[in-house]
């Protein structure tokens, strides 16, 4: 959680260590895994594809082959860990999970699935505990403000989410798995490319009985949870994606995708809040590219994300089920956008979004849809050593009016692999359908969020091994804040003057030498003592945790895979009054041809 101090200017200071150490299941693993890595290609960056070495902001890419490595069950426990990423979570698997980058507000994170904008409306949050790992090619996370190519919302970062595409050929897969607090996962798929078409299915299924997800706090505290319910709260999530396109001609493509995850989850809670839901994140999406010869390119895009919600409230003595409220938000998006290839190393790209955001809900508010209108130009030069970009942004929101947001970058390489880079961006964040209209906290009178960030990366890649060290500082003008003065418990929104947030970050990764048909891999994270409340009162205490995992590839498709979790038990909350697992164990198998 953020730090703030009133009533001057608050401050954050974050630091972030990431070490990667891999140790490929075959020798020559260590030999082409990182030149692979040096050869990946981004796109979120810059909205066009870019070799992730010569990105001018810090980004990082998971892609499917280290996925499967990480035995993650989840897309959190994914991102755990990852340079200038912290995340808070409500009680273990499939509970409510907030991700922040670079020490700004929860919803700073701008998050896509294939191009095409997620998250809940209402309250400003992607569901990154529904959004099922077995769906997922690749992540790319970018570090620093986007607002310039994105508009609201990209002040911290920004992560997409590629669903699974398959590569050449017919490809199946399979897995099933089990582990601690009676988990069971199981999933399967294939994918088959043609001489002009390509398509991937895939299913998912994915329950446990959970943890007791909050210690209790209700009467006469009235905190955390707001209740005392001392039982397992398990988890089910049900999940299909297809990913599909066709070269109609050689100029012309077009392609198409679909994500819909299905989960009920149990949780503590009063029966105000509900303890029981069901949840539905729906992604759907088309988008047509043509090559009008070799300097222009053009793209458009188009797509709709569900976030449904439904909440019941369980009465633990007579197990009788009542309904509470709905939330249900929809975000439709259209995107254009044109690539002209000036001379050799120079592109220039041009383009604009429409986004419409609705919500509907079983509480009334006073405005339930808006919708706004982004103009972008960006600019992208290598002069031999030197590379630059620019881009500059104008978003008409109908509630807020114009903001102009805009980016400059500049990077140098040194030789023997090492590069260094600068760069400077602004920000906004319209604030969301709760902070302004939400029953009981209506705060009509905020302003937008509006941010400066300066960033200095040194980096270096080799063929076995690379590094990154970026320093970076954000301000944030007319930041949201909520307050609660008693009795109000639902808070009132404010807008802090400026918020000052400063901080490092270090990556490290090496691939090591091959265990044979074995890999063997280990995961530490630690985070120090910090405060969870905006007055600095209520204290959590640091913590470190140990993951183990171990491979065996007793057959070219076959891979049987064991997990240990929280190795030294440690108990420990990311929020107050939630708990958090302790030592757990799993064990998978999997087939699949190929990565």
């Amino acid at each position: 959680m953020q730090q703030y101090r009133f009533p001057s200017t608050p401050t954050l200071h974050a630091l972030t260590l990431a070490i990667g150490l891999a140790l490929p299941s075959f020798a020559h693993a260590a030999l082409s895994a990182d030149a692979t890595t040096l050869d990946e290609v981004v796109v979120t960056g810059t909205r066009t594809s870019v070799a992730i070495v010569d990105s001018l902001v810090p980004t990082q890419v998971i892609d499917r082959e280290a996925i499967e490595r990480s035995q993650a069950r989840s897309l959190p426990e994914l991102l755990k860990g990852r340079a200038g990423i912290n995340l808070t979570n409500q009680g273990g698997l499939g509970k409510l999970t907030t991700v922040f980058m670079r020490g700004t507000e929860s919803d700073h994170v701008l998050v896509l699935v294939d191009g095409v904008r997620i998250g809940s409306a209402s309250a400003g949050l992607a569901s990154f505990q529904d959004l099922p790992v077995d769906q997922i090619d690749r992540i790319e996370i970018v570090r620093g403000p986007r607002s310039s190519l994105y508009g609201s919302e990209a002040i911290g970062g920004v992560i997409q989410i590629f669903t699974r595409k398959g590569g050449d050929g017919f490809a199946p897969n399979f897995r099933v798995g089990a582990g601690s607090h009676r988990l069971r996962e199981a999933s399967a798929g294939f994918s088959n490319r043609g001489e002009r078409g390509w398509i991937s299915a895939q299913a998912g299924y994915q329950q446990t009985d959970g943890i007791n997800a909050c210690r209790g706090a209700g009467f006469p505290v009235f905190q955390g949870c707001f209740a005392d319910e001392p039982d397992d709260d398990g988890y089910r999530n049900v999940s299909v994606s297809l990913r599909g396109g066709v070269e109609v001609t050689q100029a012309l493509t077009l392609e198409g995708h679909f994500l819909d995850a299905n989960a009920s989850n149990e949780y503590d809670s009063s029966s105000f809040g509900g303890n029981e839901a069901e949840n539905v994140q729906r992604v759907a999406g088309a988008r047509l590219s043509w090559s009008a010869g070799e300097r222009l390119k053009l793209a458009l895009q188009a797509g709709r994300a569900d976030d449904q919600s439904d909440a019941y409230y369980r009465d633990p003595l007579t197990g009788a089920r009542g309904y509470v409220n709905t939330f249900d938000t929809r975000r439709d998006t259209a995107t254009v956008q044109a690539d002209y290839t000036l001379a050799e190393g120079q592109l220039l790209s041009a383009g604009g979004d429409w986004q419409q955001d609705r919500v509907s809900s079983s509480t009334d508010f006073s405005v339930g849809s808006r919708d706004n209108t982004g103009v972008f130009v960006e600019y992208q030069g290598r002069f031999g050593a030197h590379q630059l970009q620019a881009s500059l942004r104008n978003d008409d929101n109908e509630q807020f009016g114009d903001h102009l947001t805009g980016s400059a970058g500049w990077g140098m390489a040194l030789g023997n692999g090492l590069r260094l880079n600068a760069s400077y961006g602004t920000g906004f964040k319209a604030p969301t359908f709760n902070d302004l209209y939400y029953p009981g906290s209506e705060s009509p009178n905020l302003k937008p969020e509006q941010s400066r960030s300066v960033n200095l990366g040194l980096a270096q890649y080799r063929d076995q091994w690379s590094w990154s060290f970026n320093v970076f500082e954000t301000r944030i003008d007319d930041l949201i804040v909520f307050v609660y003065p008693p009795p109000d418990y639902l808070g009132i929104g404010l807008n802090v003057d400026e918020a000052r947030i400063r901080g490092a970050e270090f990556t490290f990764d090496i691939a090591l030498a091959g265990l044979g048909d074995f890999r063997l891999g280990l995961t530490g994270n630690g985070a120090s003592r910090r405060y969870d409340d905006l007055a600095n009162s209520v204290r959590l205490a640091g913590y470190g945790t140990l993951d183990l995992r171990l491979e065996y590839a007793f057959h070219p498709h076959w891979t049987v895979q064991a997990r240990a979790s929280n190795v030294f038990d440690r108990r420990y909350e990311t929020i107050a009054w939630y708990n958090q697992p302790g030592r757990e164990y799993g064990l998978s198998l999997r087939y699949q041809p190929s990565l």
